[in-house]
């Protein structure tokens, strides 16, 4: 089967945590004032991209899947916060099919707010940074790191007592499990936990900005003092994050695309609204301790980068990475495409013609093909499987 270039239009979230106008203004349009979080562009029934091609056959990427009986492996999102994102991790294939199907089979709808599994998928993610200073929590960092800054807080506040509880449960068997769990589950020990930490870091916020920012948005939330159980990382523009299954992170601010399986799994552990089911979180989560997973992009030409994980099971068996081209190059494909313009303007071929995409437009290329790219500025491809230059 040749293959279809079909231009398609992303669905914009408007999640509490997004920016006024920012997607928008990464894709070049007119201003505005409405909250946007999140693009999605991908086929996940909860907001599929729409088709725009005259005549496609097909009103969006979902109908697409069902009349081809092809898939879009991945789902990929531009993302814009303005504050911190939910404490959150996500399951392993294996774990998301499970769980959908218990949840399935007791009938918990899947528009339920108590619902944990929207879909039987993984939804291992990628993001890179499109601006400099985006921020995030990514992982747990060594305990010393943790119990150092902990006794700073105890020698700043008039109450030690709960920091040194918290210490002490860090130190003693299966620590970061056991004082993680210790600050979800609550209780007046917890509560003047975290009192005692927000006084101190409002007192002094400059030196104790993250937690004073995070009190701020989710007053009295046990996030508070998780965050600084967490790696705290700043990433420059073209730099990425990798977060497999069971890493638990939290964006913060700054904008970014991100890659990631066709899922819409997250199981959440505070700085949110939404529902948490701790018990549910800690069977899902990694406790392993160590730097932030940070994801170095390959160069491949003189315009191609290609950001690749070394493992990524989506449940659908399709491994994926993010490809950026910021010039005239050929990349041959393996599978379905998403592509999308955020800066410049490129003409895009699966022939012997092509079509021309400026900034803020999106397309899917249906089938593997030798793609051909002219143009300047930054286009970004999700691709499945082995993608290569030609």
């Amino acid at each position: 089967m040749s293959a279809r270039l079909l231009r398609i239009e992303g669905v914009i979230r408007d999640y509490d945590w997004g920016s006024r106008g920012g997607i928008s203004r990464v894709l070049g349009r007119a201003e505005t004032e409405e909250v946007e979080a999140e693009l999605w562009l991908g086929a996940h029934a909860s907001a599929p991209a729409r088709i725009t091609t005259v005549p496609a056959g097909e009103s969006d990427l979902a109908g697409w899947e069902s009349a081809t009986g092809e898939s879009v492996p991945f789902l990929l999102k531009l993302l814009s916060a303005r504050s911190p994102l939910s404490l959150q991790a996500h399951p392993t294939t294996e774990q998301a099919a499970a769980g959908f199907a218990a949840e399935e089979a007791v009938g918990i709808p899947q528009s339920a707010r108590e619902r944990n599994y929207k879909d039987p998928y993984a939804k291992p993610e990628l993001i890179v940074a499109l601006e400099d200073g985006f921020e995030a929590l990514c992982g747990f960092r060594e305990p010393a790191d943790t119990v150092a800054a902990i006794r700073d807080l105890a020698d700043a506040s008039p109450d030690r007592a709960p920091f040194e509880k918290w210490g002490r449960i860090l130190r003693g068997p299966d620590g970061v499990r056991a004082a993680f769990r210790w600050l979800l589950d609550g209780g007046q020990t917890v509560d003047r936990l975290v009192a005692s930490l927000t006084a101190v870091a409002s007192a002094d916020p400059l030196r104790y900005e993250l937690p004073d920012r995070i009190a701020r948005q989710y007053p009295a939330d046990a996030g508070i003092a998780i965050s600084l159980m967490l790696n705290h990382v700043t990433l420059a523009a073209g730099e990425a994050l990798w977060l497999p299954a069971g890493n638990i992170h939290a964006y913060l601010r700054g904008t970014g695309i991100e890659l990631m399986g066709p899922s819409d799994n997250v199981l959440r552990g505070g700085m949110t609204s939404k529902h948490v089911d701790l018990p549910e979180l800690i069977q899902v989560l990694d406790f392993s301790t160590g730097p932030a997973s940070r994801l170095d992009a390959d160069r491949l030409s003189d315009h191609v980068i290609e950001y690749r994980p070394a493992s990524v099971p989506t449940g659908r068996n399709v491994p994926f990475a993010l490809v950026m081209i910021d010039g005239d190059d050929v990349v041959t494909t393996a599978g379905p495409t998403v592509g999308l313009v955020v800066d410049g303007e490129f003409v895009v071929s699966t022939g012997d013609s092509g079509e021309s995409f400026a900034q803020g437009s999106a397309f899917l290329v249906t089938s593997p093909v030798h793609l051909a790219v002219r143009g300047a500025g930054r286009l970004y491809l999700a691709v499945g499987d082995e993608t290569t230059r030609r």
